[in-house]
């Protein structure tokens, strides 16, 4: 065979190896696998013996990472100093090193366990691997004088340096992955712990006995399947109360689908919730899921139930009986599997007597019912949420604002017709307005006159919600402001209005006495309860008022 033969046979099997050896190492993301794979390619198709990749770890010491032909296994290979030896060089000068015979050379130290007795006339070749410039490690191999082809230190020197050069870029690439897995994983944990702190109802902000008997009676109800009802005035954390339930369920990693019934007229809530086909109706121009398929396997929270028309009542009634509907526009039976949770402001029993809400959905939702307290009803957690509150707005404004006693007990004085949304929007209020870091008692807008919530007490107190018609349950609220009142005397007796109205006892308060007094059939003790006085203040206010107590 002529030269110029031996020299195309020898570019064909060197072109041949770099192509089987990025096969390899683009059809795995097991680096050391690859490696040992190429390094067995090398030997294979290079007559190359006694081949090994070593990688520079943080310890600084160099770890073998895959060898072939090598008389020891992988789980034994030696760790080397890469300072020593012709290592040292290699990775000093960031070139290649050939030694022609190991034999003679007095700077081979045979640290990876040659054979001394098959070491004559072997020659060594040391490349190093570079990503960026910076040498991280050496790829070397070696050459028998028995070969049957004459040993071309060039050629050899060119095939290791290409094949150093994929490795390195692949190692950088497998790098690159495994770390944005690792940021994958860590974001994964993060947010499952933001999750879990948020839903899981141990971390819901409060501590009175009323929210207590909330979350006993949450961690009661999230284990099973059943339909819950929550009740309680707006902004009671009703939304939050139904994600614990979600967390804390079998169908935690199912979907959690949330939607306000209140916000969508008939056409477009029944749209949302059941899906349309294309063509359905003007505008649908490609099919779309509802919420109930989106929601499949996990939980369904609508809210504002008890503002929805009765036309769809009828509709949201079959999917909760059959677990099957259609959607707008199609004819196509679609089975769901979700749990229903529901929350309202409104008295469903009121509107089932006017015949505005369906008595069998009625029944249908109110399986699990669960009666989230007004905040004025459980004012020993005011203190807590305005920590809270205030701990996040420093979080996202990078502020470092506290607040005076002072400034807490003017909250505990109010009676939040909002609730815990609007105790939140008066914090934040204060702490952007604020021009100090602290928020004192003047920058409560209550103090300047600028605040007109209370006006709102009685009508949001006139929708709430009652599990019995005219009896308040204990998430309904008290009907007025709770007034002192000291027991009487003679002279309290003949006291003036004016005095009496000095006393807190407004003139407008006879009418609403009147009122709680026939709502109650005339028992005090009810009415106090329904006004939030002790049935000792009730006779002193009738006696006062001289109204008469009716005997029924």
């Amino acid at each position: 065979m002529t030269q110029a033969q031996n020299y195309r046979r020898s570019s064909d099997i060197d072109l041949l190896t770099i192509y089987e050896i990025s096969k390899v190492l683009t059809s795995s993301l097991d680096f050391r696998q690859s490696l040992q794979t190429v390094l067995q390619l090398l030997l294979s198709q290079l007559n190359m013996r006694h081949a090994l990749v070593g990688l520079v770890q943080t310890d600084g010491q160099l770890h073998i990472l895959g060898a072939a032909g090598v008389p020891w296994p992988m789980s034994e290979a030696p760790i080397l100093d890469p300072r020593e030896g012709i290592i040292s060089k290699v990775i000093r000068s960031g070139s290649p090193i050939v030694i022609p015979d190991i034999a003679g050379d007095a700077h081979f130290t045979n640290r990876t366990g040659r054979d001394p007795e098959q070491m004559k006339g072997v020659s060594y070749l040391v490349v190093p691997l570079k990503v960026d410039r910076e040498v991280i490690g050496i790829l070397s191999a070696d050459r028998h004088p028995d070969d049957e082809e004459s040993v071309n230190f060039e050629r050899d020197v060119r095939m290791l340096s290409l094949v150093a050069n994929l490795l390195a870029q692949t190692f950088r690439l497998h790098q690159a992955v495994a770390a944005d897995r690792q940021a994958l994983l860590e974001e994964s944990a993060r947010l499952q712990k933001q999750l879990q702190g948020q839903y899981d109802i141990e971390n819901v902000v409060g501590r009175s006995k009323r929210m207590k008997e909330v979350f006993a009676d949450v961690h009661q109800a999230a284990p099973s399947g059943a339909t819950v009802l929550l009740r309680g005035e707006s902004g009671t954390g009703k939304e939050a109360i139904a994600h614990a339930i979600h967390y804390l369920s079998p169908r935690v990693k199912g979907p959690f689908v949330k939607l306000n019934c209140a916000a969508l007229p008939e056409t477009l809530l029944e749209s949302e919730l059941f899906g349309h086909e294309r063509g359905a109706f003007t505008g649908a121009t490609s099919e779309r899921k509802g919420r109930f398929e989106l929601a499949r396997g996990g939980t369904i929270f609508l809210d504002e139930i008890g503002d929805i028309s009765p036309a769809f009542q009828a509709k949201l009634l079959r999917v909760l009986q059959e677990q099957e509907f259609e959607r707008v526009g199609g004819n196509k039976t679609i089975k769901t599997d979700v749990r229903l949770v529901a929350a309202t402001n409104r008295n469903l029993e009121e509107m089932v007597q006017k015949n505005e809400f369906r008595a069998d959905l009625y029944f249908r939702l109110n399986v699990v019912a669960i009666f989230l307290p007004a905040l004025r009803e459980r004012k020993d957690d005011i203190p807590l949420l305005v920590d809270f509150f205030i701990e996040r707005f420093n979080t996202e404004n990078r502020r470092q604002l506290a607040i005076t006693p002072g400034a807490v007990d003017i909250l505990m004085q109010c009676n939040w017709p909002g609730n815990v949304r609007e105790l939140e929007n008066c914090i934040q209020r204060a702490a952007t307005m604020t021009r100090s870091n602290v928020i004192r008692e003047a920058d409560m807008r209550c103090q300047k006159g600028q605040c007109f919530s209370s006006m709102l007490l009685e009508t949001t107190q006139s929708r709430a919600c009652f599990p019995v018609i005219g009896v308040p349950s204990r998430a309904s609220a008290p009907v007025s402001r709770p007034v002192s009142m000291p027991a009487p005397s003679s002279a309290d007796e003949v006291e003036a209005p004016q005095a009496v109205e000095r006393r807190g006892v407004p003139m407008g308060e006879r009418d609403r006495l009147v009122d709680a007094m026939e709502r109650c059939g005339w028992v005090q003790a009810k009415a106090a309860r329904l006004l939030g006085l002790t049935p000792r203040q009730i006779g002193y206010a009738l006696r006062k008022y001289n109204i008469e107590v009716k005997q029924l």
